[in-house]
């Protein structure tokens, strides 16, 4: 399975194939037009909500292009903007947070629009945030209740394993497996809150191993949850084998069409408008410019968050400082651009 990053990162200029759905995203909701009041003002886009990720891009030139996880987004409010679009309104904004940088993002579409814009974001952004044991590698959670599994919505148990030894110990701990549609959960048999929760979705590889302890199963996570290497002992041999195979093999069928676990209601009419043969994006425009992919991308210094202090009206206002080169006063630069990278075409 591809490493899953639309959720998880924030992107500007994608491919076509880049913002096209992955297997198990779903396009939820589309607005348009909408004006990324930040970094492209009086530009007219679209604005796609999706299970893992918001996404938007200009209508004339799909190019210029962003892609939000909801990983990244730190609050989500809406403020008094002036659009070129629609003057003064209220405009969706999101703090976000990629890595060390900082990002703010603000939307606007005309005011009939902004309300529900606003509402369905922050639903599907609380949707994805309640379901994270659908994605992510979880220790030592409330996995267990009365010696069994609490399933998710959508979770069906395939299989309970009991005799299993973890070996994450030099004298390992007897506990008991539950396979899933979606995850793998073992727990210690003499103390339920000490258990594992791997969801497929960050599984690198089952294997049967030779171990100091004979052999083993050995799941390996991906680098994104950490990089987990777990074993896991049955008896007899032909047990842990018939084990792993299931594992794999359902491994393979959620591989094919994963579970992410945002719960929601889907606009079908207005979605299935959008969706032409799979694609989530108008067909390229055929531009008369020849495009140089040579020169570094600086797209997103406009969206660059000034500690976060942005949204805050009583901030003191930045202070111009003069430029020798331009003769002219101007906003201080952030750290790292300078005049000459400001003005490349990107």
């Amino acid at each position: 399975m591809e490493v899953l990053w639309e959720d998880r990162d924030i992107r500007f200029d994608l491919t076509e194939q880049q913002m096209n759905m992955r297997p198990g995203e779903e396009l939820i909701e589309v607005f348009h037009p909408v004006e990324d009041t930040k970094g492209n003002k009086g530009k007219p886009g679209k604005l796609m909500i999706t299970n893992l990720r918001l996404i938007w891009h200009s209508l004339k030139f799909p190019r210029v292009n962003l892609s939000i996880g909801y990983t990244c987004v730190l609050t989500i409010t809406t403020k008094t903007t002036s659009s070129k679009l629609r003057g003064n309104t209220e405009s969706l904004c999101l703090a976000t947070k990629c890595n060390t940088n900082r990002f703010e993002f603000v939307f606007t579409s005309d005011s009939s629009c902004n309300t529900q814009m606003f509402v369905t974001v922050l639903a599907i952004f609380k949707a994805y945030d309640s379901s994270k044991l659908y994605r992510d590698l979880k220790l030592r959670g409330a996995l267990i209740q009365n010696k069994q599994l609490k399933l998710l919505p959508q979770e069906e148990l395939y299989d309970k394993v009991n005799g299993v030894w973890n070996l994450s110990s030099d004298q390992g701990n007897l506990g008991t497996f539950f396979v899933t549609n979606i995850r793998v959960v073992w727990h210690a048999n003499m103390n339920e809150s000490f258990n594992v929760s791997i969801p497929y979705l960050q599984i690198q590889s089952v294997k049967v191993r030779d171990s100091k302890f004979g052999f083993a199963m050995v799941i390996e996570s991906t680098w994104q949850s950490g990089g987990y290497v777990l074993g896991f002992r049955i008896d007899p041999l032909e047990k842990l084998q018939e084990t792993a195979k299931e594992i794999q093999s359902l491994h393979r069928v959620y591989s094919s069409s994963p579970v992410y676990g945002v719960q929601h209601e889907k606009n079908i009419n207005k979605v299935d408008e959008e969706l032409e043969n799979g694609q989530i994006i108008n067909a390229a425009v055929m531009e008369d410019i020849d495009i140089d992919t040579s020169i570094k991308s600086d797209a997103c210094v406009a969206y660059y968050a000034d500690d976060m202090g942005t949204t805050d009206p009583s901030a003191e206002p930045v202070q111009p400082v003069f430029s020798p080169e331009l003769g002219l006063a101007i906003e201080p630069l952030k750290p790292g651009y300078t005049l000459e990278s400001l003005w490349k075409i990107f």
